[in-house]
């Protein structure tokens, strides 16, 4: 999916598909760019229980810039909770995660290359 011209339109109209991989309860809704890419900008789910220890660690080559909608992640390496309303930006190559959540989370990522 190209980017498109888009007037404010809910979240929650654009479809919630499944995030391939290891990890069992992450889905997204695509709301512009290309799937598993450097040019993405998508709301992430993390359905309650969800746990991405099996992803391990995880680090990119392009920047990463990330709001917390809705819920909480707990980040299983810096032992940390990450709540609604907070942001983060993650330069090329910054280690992060793996998380948990208990509650669920939703987040609202940007990626761009470096």
């Amino acid at each position: 999916m190209a980017r498109q011209e888009l007037e404010f339109t809910h979240y929650k109209k654009f479809p919630l598909t499944p995030v391939g991989g290891k990890v069992n309860g992450l889905s997204e809704r695509l709301i512009s760019g290309k799937p598993n890419s450097d040019h993405l900008v998508r709301v992430l789910e993390f359905a309650p229980g969800t746990d991405t220890s099996l992803n391990g660690v995880q680090s990119h080559d392009y920047w990463e810039e990330v709001f917390i909608i809705e819920g909480s992640i707990f980040d299983l390496t810096l032992q940390q909770t990450f709540t609604a309303g907070m942001v983060a930006t993650r330069p090329p190559g910054m280690k992060h995660g793996p998380w948990k959540t208990d509650e669920g989370c939703i987040m609202y990522e940007v990626r761009h290359p470096k």
